[in-house]
């Protein structure tokens, strides 16, 4: 399985196969053998690395794994883990380039948050539970200390979430990556009995729309978020314009909330027909995915709060309201559609679960071709 690309591990984070290269000059007694780190690839390191996340992996222990690193791929006991007729639900995400926010401002501990959330926070709106959680890390120039940090975060993260991290893929790869760069992957994979499963045949009109709070921007939209901390004129080592107790940086790294227990528990509890992850698209391209034909949701704008952070983001940018809508999840990170006659307990359910919910609309017929999500009251966001 390995290749002498700079890979440094596999599923379990295996130590990596030292390759060595003998160059033949023009004089046949005058032989140079290069090492890996000759060409960029630190072997030491990645071991270094290894050794240090183990620990991190381990504590994420769930039944059905026993989350150790070392072999080649990981194994998982569905049926330890408790299910007798179990779907398999998978996906897979990034953290985006948010990224080049936590390299500028040189903190690299909750990034791996975001790389969890993104991808189990798709996960449960099927209904399913994160079982276990693999990661790849890519970087021009392997620093030990920020890798540790990088999957520190992950290791929160599928804490957060109730699922193991069973391994994962450290690349070292100069030339690729500029050194202080790198890029990461998630890969998640969890478990719905074949009866629970949501597919968002279900929702029906008169269906209740619950807001669950984000926590920030979460992981989506920062190409622009960038660009107009730029158009600003700001660093990320600057006060924040809209929190004085923290930077510009620290702020646009809040980690995206993860919903899956709460979710779960509303779930399991049958109080709601389906969920949607408000991640890149917002509210407007994110809920229609969920909805049966010829059903759309109705929304009130002026039902919850906008975060400050969005409305820095709309004078910064002179970005209307629509716009924001289509683009960032404006300060909702998940929606639940829910019976009429069950939205309340779900509520309370999140809500013990330690979410923030809000009533933000209803689920209506529509027209063929109309709008699926209209949103009034968005003239308030500039208020």
């Amino acid at each position: 399985m390995k290749r002498p690309d700079g890979r440094i591990g596999a599923a379990g984070y295996p130590r990596p196969r030292v390759e060595r290269h003998t160059v033949r000059r023009q004089s046949e007694d005058a032989i140079t053998s290069y090492s890996y780190k000759d060409a960029g690839v630190d072997i030491d390191a990645g071991n270094a690395l290894v050794e240090a996340i183990k620990p991190l992996a381990k504590s994420t222990a769930r039944p059905g794994s026993d989350a150790g690193l070392g072999g080649f791929g990981a194994l998982f006991d569905l049926k330890a883990a408790g299910y007798s007729d179990p779907l398999l639900v998978a996906t897979t995400d990034g953290v985006g380039t948010k990224l080049k926010v936590a390299i500028e401002a040189d903190r690299h501990d909750t990034v791996g948050i975001d790389l969890v959330a993104m991808c189990v926070n798709d996960l449960v709106v099927q209904g399913a539970e994160p079982l276990l959680f693999l990661d790849y890390f890519a970087t021009g120039r392997l620093e030990v200390a920020a890798g540790r940090a990088i999957v520190q975060g992950i290791a929160e993260g599928c804490r957060q979430a109730g699922c193991a991290l069973v391994g994962g893929e450290t690349a070292e790869m100069p030339g690729m990556y500029a050194r202080g760069d790198y890029d990461l992957a998630g890969f998640a994979v969890g478990a719905v009995e074949r009866s629970r499963v949501l597919t968002g045949d279900a929702v029906a009109e008169g269906d209740v729309v619950l807001g669950l709070a984000s926590s920030g921007v979460h992981s989506n939209g920062y190409s622009l978020v960038r660009k107009l901390v730029g158009v600003a004129g700001l660093s990320y080592a600057d006060p924040c314009p809209w929190d004085a107790g923290c930077t510009l940086g620290e702020a646009l790294l809040t980690p995206t909330r993860i919903y899956v227990k709460p979710l779960l528990a509303a779930v399991r509890a049958g109080a709601v027909h389906a969920m949607a992850h408000i991640t890149g698209g917002g509210l407007i391209e994110n809920i229609p995915r969920v909805l049966p034909a010829g059903l759309g949701v109705a929304l009130d704008a002026g039902a919850w709060t906008l975060p400050p952070v969005f409305g820095w983001l709309m004078r910064t940018g002179g970005i209307d309201a629509h716009e924001m809508a289509r683009t960032f999840n404006c300060g909702i990170g998940m929606v639940a559609l829910c019976p009429a006659d069950r939205a309340d307990e779900a509520a309370r359910l999140l809500t013990a679960g330690g979410e923030t919910v809000t009533r933000i609309g209803r689920v209506v017929r529509v027209d063929e071709g109309a709008e699926r999500v209209a949103i009034a009251g968005l003239d308030g966001w500039r208020a």
